[in-house]
């Protein structure tokens, strides 16, 4: 009983598969073809079928982007980029600014367990958070967080004047100091504006 079970099954399932069975659409090709392809761009659920060969000339000549524009092809690939949603740029706002300069507050402590640096005593050292080289670029301006990018460009103009080599005399301290005064601007700057 079990054998002819097992006989029927296959029997249905060889006439299943050779229903599935297509000839190779390539002209003048007689072989099965076991392999799709999308018809076209817009036809994604319609398929062409094609002999192993013959699937790979098609694939080799296969252009997605045929007969579009470039300004067509840059706006799918922008909008493939954000998997098809709307999107804004990240950064941008007050609340953001805010944040990045120390003005921002959590009540409830969801960004990290402290509150504020200007409601939280316990915090000791203003800009703990920030990178190594933004607090030591803040230490040469002599600046603390908050800080706004008019109060960098102020004590730049401040510090230039006082240690520029043509208002020093030439000395390699003051090229020297010249040189972090510049790298600590620049620093400071990218972390303001990124």
């Amino acid at each position: 009983m079990r054998a002819k079970l097992n006989s029927s099954i296959l029997e249905r399932l060889r006439s299943a598969s050779h229903n599935d069975v297509h000839q190779c659409e390539w002209p003048g090709c007689r072989e099965d073809a076991p392999h799709r392809a999308p018809r076209s761009r817009e036809e994604f659920n319609k398929f062409r079928w094609f002999c192993k060969v013959h699937a790979a000339k098609y694939n080799k000549a296969w252009n997605f982007f045929a007969n579009m524009t470039d300004d067509e092809v840059e706006a799918m690939v922008r909008n493939d980029t954000v998997w098809n949603r709307p999107s804004w740029p990240i950064g941008t706002g007050h609340i953001v600014d805010a944040f990045m300069r120390g003005h921002f507050t959590d009540p409830l402590g969801d960004l990290g367990g402290q509150r504020s640096q200007q409601k939280n005593s316990s915090v000791k050292t203003p800009g703990m958070g920030l990178p190594a080289n933004v607090r030591s670029a803040l230490a040469v301006f002599d600046l603390e967080i908050p800080v706004y990018t008019s109060d960098v460009k102020l004590r730049y103009k401040e510090l230039v004047k006082r240690h520029h080599p043509d208002a020093q005399g030439p000395s390699k301290n003051s090229e020297d100091r010249i040189k972090a005064i510049n790298h600590a601007y620049t620093v400071i700057m990218e972390f303001l504006d990124p």
